[in-house]
């Protein structure tokens, strides 16, 4: 009832942390120059990967 819409949307709330989390990374990222091009394109792909939670809840499945 209330308390699963309510637990569904804290739950995509959650998820939105995320993307705010690979930005500051790629600003990071581009700001320093004590890592090279190879290593700073590496770390940008591997920082998407945890979009699977959006797909995850999305679908109707639950993080908690």
């Amino acid at each position: 009832g209330r308390f699963s819409a309510m637990k569904k949307l804290f739950e995509l709330l959650v998820c939105l942390l995320h993307p705010l989390a690979v930005v500051l990374i790629w600003i990071d990222l581009a700001t320093r120059s004590d890592i090279g091009s190879g290593p700073k394109v590496a770390w940008a792909i591997f920082c998407l990967i945890p979009l699977v939670p959006f797909v995850y809840v999305l679908t109707g499945g639950d993080l908690w």
